[in-house]
């Protein structure tokens, strides 16, 4: 049987305990640096990029909630109102995306980019106003499809270096594809007005 530092038997299941470090050197890190905050030393990824990265997202999710709040104001037609819905409430959801990257960001001891300068160069979805119903489902699916493949790329980027911004990533990627699904559902279902 292997023991930890405090003497509690973990058996041989327990894994590499050569990978665990002893309660002192564990509180001795946490006192080095301290005002880096979350940010220990065994925080694994280059913090600068990702940082950058998570400005990119923020730049793509606040583009994304200009784009859907354009095309709820402004869907007209005899099937807008089912479509304008799904438009408010991807709108409101990519605000929360936004939040929780701004979030994570401070966290990592960066500043997040909310400056309109700059803002549709830094995201990795474009601002197309759409002129029809269909334009405009179009154009939020082709954004939706950005985000799922730059988020993809970041997760895999990420690896195990640091797996809480992994995590809030995968979290965000799985609504994106669920925006993806319900325009193209949308999408297939929707005809213009001849």
């Amino acid at each position: 049987m292997q023991q930890t530092t405090q003497g509690k038997s973990l058996g041989n299941s327990a894994g590499n305990l050569d990978m665990l470090s002893d309660i002192k050197t564990l509180r001795a890190r946490a006192r080095k640096d301290i005002e880096q905050g979350a940010v220990t030393t065994g925080y694994a990824a280059d913090r600068n990029t990702v940082v950058t990265l998570l400005n990119e997202a923020l730049a793509t999710e606040l583009v994304c909630v200009l784009r859907y709040k354009r095309h709820y104001f402004m869907a007209k037609g005899i099937h807008s109102e089912s479509v304008k819905a799904e438009f408010l409430q991807h709108a409101n959801e990519e605000m929360a995306h936004a939040d929780q990257l701004a979030k994570r960001i401070t966290e990592l001891g960066g500043e997040p980019d909310f400056s309109p300068d700059g803002l549709s160069e830094r995201s990795h979805a474009e601002y197309v106003a759409g002129d029809t119903l269909n334009a405009m489902i179009k154009e939020d699916l082709i954004a939706e499809r950005i985000a799922i493949e730059s988020y993809r790329e970041m997760i895999a980027y990420l690896g195990d270096a640091d797996p809480t911004t992994q995590k809030m990533l995968k979290e965000i990627l799985a609504m994106e594809e669920e925006h993806a699904d319900d325009l193209a559902s949308i999408l297939t279902h929707h005809t213009e007005p001849k």
